[in-house]
């Protein structure tokens, strides 16, 4: 376990430099001894520095070893790992200190650099907090829902047979009362379906082959169909249910409106602060000029820079 800290340190000790030298320049950073934030706990020491439990559950979201948000027990052998790691980097910083690597040029402009990350970060975290709340998901829901087209779902089960002469059979079986359950159990050929009776679950007709389009298009609840032909043999149908499709939840479909709300609060932010601000590019570039939210957002939301600009629909994905 010692090897694989010391491997993850070494993996990592240019960010982990470039972030303690930052606090050390800072005048100690983490060494005032009032808890940074509401029921923070100090965990460790380090030559009279505190380490408080939030430094290591930023840590171990930093490493995506945790969710935004999620909880992290002192107790747990994960915090103690990423405690250990954070206890590395105040050495480091404390060693780079000693060694006045705080004062080159280089090490200067990566922590200017770190500090430009770290301040876009907490604008961007402030500015999506105060915006993305529940009433602006419940209302963007409310709205996709509004627009959202939903078409017919079908409930069915199936028997799929080898030929048209066994299909012809198990149909005479069923019409005398036989149980389709049972049959597609005993006797169909499609090993998706056998095993659960057949069932298909709930679908819209546009997502199954062209086959089952036209045999289904007209079928009540009850009614079985077919033999008709399918890949892989001919098939039964029984459909089970007819139903308007169900639209996703609210709160399946939460991620994906966060994720919209974000990228468009951090659009608008960069747009207007491009707007008043005097950005002269002085290279020439291949791509047009185009506002890009910054590639180090919150760790809570997906990155923006990858999202397109367009709500997630809301009528598909309901699906049994």
């Amino acid at each position: 376990m010692a090897a694989d800290r010391a491997y993850r340190t070494a993996a990592g000790i240019g960010l982990a430099l470039v972030l303690a030298l930052s606090l050390s320049a800072c005048g100690k950073g983490g060494g005032a001894e009032h808890a940074p934030e509401r029921g923070d706990q100090a965990v460790a020491k380090v030559d009279g520095q505190t380490v408080w439990s939030s430094d290591v559950k930023r840590e171990a979201v930093a490493q995506g070893l945790l969710g935004e948000g999620e909880p992290l027990e002192v107790s747990s052998d994960l915090f103690r790992r990423v405690l250990d790691e954070v206890v590395d980097q105040r050495l480091l910083a404390g060693e780079a200190v000693r060694r006045k690597l705080d004062k080159d040029p280089v090490a200067q402009r990566r922590m200017a650099a770190a500090r430009d990350r770290v301040l876009g970060d907490m604008l961007v975290e402030s500015v999506v907090s105060d915006a993305v709340n529940d009433n602006a998901v419940r209302g963007l829901y409310q709205e996709q829902l509004k627009l959202a087209k939903r078409s017919e779902e079908i409930h069915a089960r199936q028997i799929v047979l080898p030929n048209a002469a066994e299909a012809e059979a198990v149909r005479k079986l069923l019409a005398a009362g036989a149980s389709f359950e049972a049959l597609a159990m005993e006797k169909s050929t499609d090993a998706a379906t056998r095993f659960n009776g057949g069932d298909l679950g709930y679908f819209t007709i546009d997502v199954m082959p062209e086959a089952y389009d036209a045999a289904l298009k007209a079928a009540k609840p009850g009614q079985i169909v077919g033999p008709f032909a399918v890949e892989g043999g001919f098939a039964l149908v029984k459909v089970e249910d007819r139903r308007v499709e169900q639209p996703i939840t609210l709160e399946a479909a939460r991620p994906q409106i966060v994720r919209f709300l974000t990228y468009d609060q951090i659009r608008d932010l960069l747009e207007k602060l491009r707007g008043r601000a005097k950005v002269q590019v002085m290279v020439k570039t291949d791509t047009p000029n185009q506002v890009v939210p910054p590639a180090d957002a919150p760790k809570s939301a997906v990155s923006p820079a990858v999202v397109p600009p367009v709500a997630p629909p809301l009528a598909k994905g309901a699906k049994k």
